[in-house]
Protein backbone atom coordinates (compact mmCIF):
# COMPACT_ATOMS: atom_id res chain seq x y z
CA UNK A 1 0.00 0.00 0.00
CA UNK A 2 1.15 3.05 -1.17
CA UNK A 3 0.63 6.15 1.53
CA UNK A 4 1.00 9.75 1.07
CA UNK A 5 1.94 11.59 4.23
CA UNK A 6 1.55 15.32 4.71
CA UNK A 7 3.35 17.10 7.62
CA UNK A 8 5.77 19.65 7.70
CA UNK A 9 7.59 18.91 10.91
CA UNK A 10 10.98 17.37 9.75
CA UNK A 11 11.00 15.31 13.01
CA UNK A 12 7.69 13.99 13.12
CA UNK A 13 7.44 14.00 9.24
CA UNK A 14 11.02 11.61 9.50
CA UNK A 15 9.65 9.53 12.27
CA UNK A 16 6.13 8.96 10.94
CA UNK A 17 8.01 8.00 7.65
CA UNK A 18 10.57 5.48 9.37
CA UNK A 19 7.80 3.79 11.35
CA UNK A 20 5.18 3.35 8.72
CA UNK A 21 7.47 1.61 6.38
CA UNK A 22 8.81 -0.64 8.69
CA UNK A 23 5.24 -1.50 9.26
CA UNK A 24 4.95 -2.22 5.78
CA UNK A 25 3.57 0.31 3.63
CA UNK A 26 5.53 2.28 0.69
CA UNK A 27 5.48 5.87 1.80
CA UNK A 28 6.22 9.22 0.32
CA UNK A 29 6.15 12.02 2.78
CA UNK A 30 5.76 15.71 0.75
CA UNK A 31 6.19 18.98 3.28
CA UNK A 32 3.54 21.47 2.57
CA UNK A 33 0.38 21.94 1.10
CA UNK A 34 1.37 23.18 -2.42
CA UNK A 35 3.63 19.59 -3.05
CA UNK A 36 0.84 17.42 -1.39
CA UNK A 37 -2.16 18.27 -3.74
CA UNK A 38 0.24 18.52 -6.49
CA UNK A 39 1.44 14.82 -6.07
CA UNK A 40 -2.08 14.08 -5.67
CA UNK A 41 -2.75 14.91 -9.27
CA UNK A 42 0.35 13.33 -10.68
CA UNK A 43 0.67 9.98 -8.38
CA UNK A 44 -1.89 7.46 -7.56
CA UNK A 45 -2.22 6.91 -3.78
CA UNK A 46 -3.82 3.85 -1.35
CA UNK A 47 -4.05 7.08 1.65
CA UNK A 48 -3.40 10.17 2.70
CA UNK A 49 -2.24 11.28 6.06
CA UNK A 50 -2.68 14.94 6.00
CA UNK A 51 -1.47 17.62 8.74
CA UNK A 52 -3.99 21.13 8.62
CA UNK A 53 -1.38 23.24 9.78
CA UNK A 54 0.30 23.36 6.60
CA UNK A 55 2.57 26.15 4.63
CA UNK A 56 1.67 27.15 1.38
CA UNK A 57 -1.40 25.67 1.40
CA UNK A 58 -4.01 24.50 4.28
CA UNK A 59 -4.64 20.54 5.13
CA UNK A 60 -8.69 21.35 4.59
CA UNK A 61 -7.57 23.22 0.67
CA UNK A 62 -5.62 19.98 -0.03
CA UNK A 63 -8.56 17.69 1.24
CA UNK A 64 -11.22 20.28 -0.76
CA UNK A 65 -9.72 20.03 -4.15
CA UNK A 66 -9.00 16.09 -3.74
CA UNK A 67 -12.54 15.85 -3.10
CA UNK A 68 -13.56 18.53 -5.47
CA UNK A 69 -11.50 16.63 -8.43
CA UNK A 70 -13.61 13.17 -7.04
CA UNK A 71 -10.38 11.32 -5.64
CA UNK A 72 -11.89 8.90 -3.57
CA UNK A 73 -8.88 7.54 -1.67
CA UNK A 74 -9.27 7.14 2.34
CA UNK A 75 -7.86 10.14 4.38
CA UNK A 76 -6.81 10.21 7.92
CA UNK A 77 -5.94 13.73 9.22
CA UNK A 78 -2.98 14.13 11.84
CA UNK A 79 -2.91 16.85 13.69
CA UNK A 80 -2.67 18.94 16.53
CA UNK A 81 -5.98 20.72 16.59
CA UNK A 82 -7.97 19.02 19.54
CA UNK A 83 -11.39 21.32 19.52
CA UNK A 84 -14.63 19.42 18.52
CA UNK A 85 -15.39 22.15 15.98
CA UNK A 86 -11.74 20.88 13.58
CA UNK A 87 -12.75 17.37 14.33
CA UNK A 88 -16.35 17.83 13.01
CA UNK A 89 -15.21 20.28 9.87
CA UNK A 90 -12.46 17.44 9.24
CA UNK A 91 -14.64 14.81 9.12
CA UNK A 92 -17.31 16.50 7.62
CA UNK A 93 -14.99 18.37 4.66
CA UNK A 94 -14.51 14.93 3.55
CA UNK A 95 -11.89 13.20 5.86
CA UNK A 96 -12.29 9.19 6.70
CA UNK A 97 -10.68 9.54 10.48
CA UNK A 98 -9.03 12.03 12.61
CA UNK A 99 -6.13 11.98 15.21
CA UNK A 100 -4.59 14.22 17.22
CA UNK A 101 -1.28 14.77 17.88
CA UNK A 102 1.05 13.34 19.48
CA UNK A 103 -0.01 9.32 17.73
CA UNK A 104 0.97 6.13 18.97
CA UNK A 105 2.38 4.67 15.54
CA UNK A 106 0.62 0.80 16.54
CA UNK A 107 -2.75 3.18 16.52
CA UNK A 108 -1.58 4.56 13.53
CA UNK A 109 -0.96 1.60 11.57
CA UNK A 110 -4.11 0.09 13.24
CA UNK A 111 -6.31 2.72 11.34
CA UNK A 112 -4.79 2.63 8.28
CA UNK A 113 -5.12 -1.02 7.65
CA UNK A 114 -8.91 -0.28 9.46
CA UNK A 115 -9.68 2.59 6.70
CA UNK A 116 -8.13 0.17 4.22
CA UNK A 117 -10.67 -2.50 5.28
CA UNK A 118 -13.30 -0.05 4.77
CA UNK A 119 -12.51 1.41 1.44
CA UNK A 120 -12.62 -1.87 0.02
CA UNK A 121 -15.66 -3.23 1.34
CA UNK A 122 -14.63 -5.73 3.72
CA UNK A 123 -15.02 -5.47 7.52
CA UNK A 124 -12.81 -9.12 8.22
CA UNK A 125 -9.14 -8.24 9.60
CA UNK A 126 -8.27 -11.14 8.20
CA UNK A 127 -7.63 -11.67 4.29
CA UNK A 128 -8.24 -15.43 3.51
CA UNK A 129 -8.00 -18.04 -0.15
CA UNK A 130 -8.44 -21.33 0.12
CA UNK A 131 -6.00 -22.53 3.14
CA UNK A 132 -3.95 -19.35 2.52
CA UNK A 133 -4.56 -16.52 5.39
CA UNK A 134 -2.82 -13.01 5.45
CA UNK A 135 -2.92 -11.01 8.83
CA UNK A 136 -2.20 -7.47 8.06
CA UNK A 137 -1.91 -6.79 11.82
CA UNK A 138 0.48 -9.23 12.61
CA UNK A 139 2.27 -8.95 9.46
CA UNK A 140 2.02 -13.19 9.26
CA UNK A 141 0.99 -15.72 6.73
CA UNK A 142 -0.02 -19.27 7.06
CA UNK A 143 -0.99 -21.83 4.19
CA UNK A 144 -2.99 -24.64 5.50
CA UNK A 145 -2.21 -23.60 9.40
CA UNK A 146 1.70 -23.92 8.45
CA UNK A 147 3.55 -20.39 8.81
CA UNK A 148 5.36 -18.98 5.50
CA UNK A 149 8.09 -16.84 5.58
CA UNK A 150 7.52 -13.84 2.94
CA UNK A 151 9.58 -10.73 2.78
CA UNK A 152 8.56 -7.34 3.41
CA UNK A 153 8.05 -6.90 -0.18
CA UNK A 154 6.82 -10.03 -0.79
CA UNK A 155 3.88 -9.70 2.13
CA UNK A 156 2.91 -6.41 0.43
CA UNK A 157 2.36 -8.06 -2.95
CA UNK A 158 0.54 -11.13 -1.22
CA UNK A 159 -1.85 -8.24 0.64
CA UNK A 160 -2.44 -6.24 -2.53
CA UNK A 161 -3.64 -9.70 -4.81
CA UNK A 162 -5.15 -10.95 -1.82
CA UNK A 163 -7.31 -7.51 -1.33
CA UNK A 164 -7.96 -7.94 -5.44
CA UNK A 165 -9.04 -11.44 -5.94
CA UNK A 166 -10.75 -11.49 -9.26
CA UNK A 167 -9.34 -8.52 -10.68
CA UNK A 168 -6.14 -8.11 -13.06
CA UNK A 169 -3.54 -6.33 -11.46
CA UNK A 170 -1.26 -4.02 -14.01
CA UNK A 171 2.36 -4.07 -13.08
CA UNK A 172 2.41 -0.24 -13.20
CA UNK A 173 -0.65 -0.45 -10.66
CA UNK A 174 1.77 -3.27 -8.71
CA UNK A 175 4.64 -0.98 -8.85
CA UNK A 176 3.12 2.59 -7.97
CA UNK A 177 1.62 0.63 -4.96
CA UNK A 178 4.31 -1.02 -3.89
CA UNK A 179 7.48 1.72 -4.56
CA UNK A 180 7.77 4.95 -2.84
CA UNK A 181 9.80 8.06 -4.80
CA UNK A 182 12.95 6.60 -3.01
CA UNK A 183 12.93 3.47 -4.22
CA UNK A 184 14.16 2.50 -7.12
CA UNK A 185 13.33 -1.31 -8.34
CA UNK A 186 15.15 -3.20 -10.93
CA UNK A 187 13.39 -3.73 -14.20
CA UNK A 188 12.35 -7.54 -13.15
CA UNK A 189 11.69 -6.75 -9.75
CA UNK A 190 7.59 -7.43 -9.70
CA UNK A 191 8.72 -10.88 -11.45
CA UNK A 192 11.42 -11.73 -9.12
CA UNK A 193 8.64 -11.57 -6.42
CA UNK A 194 6.40 -13.50 -7.97
CA UNK A 195 8.57 -15.97 -8.37
CA UNK A 196 9.38 -16.59 -4.63
CA UNK A 197 5.20 -16.03 -3.78
CA UNK A 198 4.49 -19.25 -5.99
CA UNK A 199 7.66 -21.03 -4.96
CA UNK A 200 6.32 -20.79 -1.14
CA UNK A 201 2.77 -20.61 -1.97
CA UNK A 202 2.50 -22.51 -4.76
CA UNK A 203 2.38 -22.38 -8.81
CA UNK A 204 -0.82 -22.09 -8.98
CA UNK A 205 -1.90 -19.29 -6.80
CA UNK A 206 -1.03 -16.20 -9.00
CA UNK A 207 -2.12 -16.04 -12.67
CA UNK A 208 0.20 -14.23 -15.16
CA UNK A 209 -1.89 -12.85 -18.21
CA UNK A 210 1.22 -11.74 -20.43
CA UNK A 211 1.01 -8.29 -21.30
CA UNK A 212 -1.49 -7.29 -19.04
CA UNK A 213 -0.74 -8.57 -15.31
CA UNK A 214 -1.10 -10.60 -12.31
CA UNK A 215 -4.27 -11.67 -10.74
CA UNK A 216 -5.59 -14.22 -7.79
CA UNK A 217 -8.67 -16.47 -9.43
CA UNK A 218 -11.67 -15.97 -7.20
Amino acid sequence: MRILLVEDDPQLGDGLTIGLRQAGFAVDWVKDGNSADHALQSETFDLLVLDLGLPRLSGMEVLRRARGRRQTLPVLILTARDATGDKVSGLDGGADDYLVKPVDLDELAARIRALTRRSAGRAAPLLTHGDLTLDPAAHSVTLAGAPVELSSREFSLLQLLLENVGRVLTRSHLEQSLYGWRDEPDSNALEVHIHHLRKKLGSELIRTLRGVGYTIPR
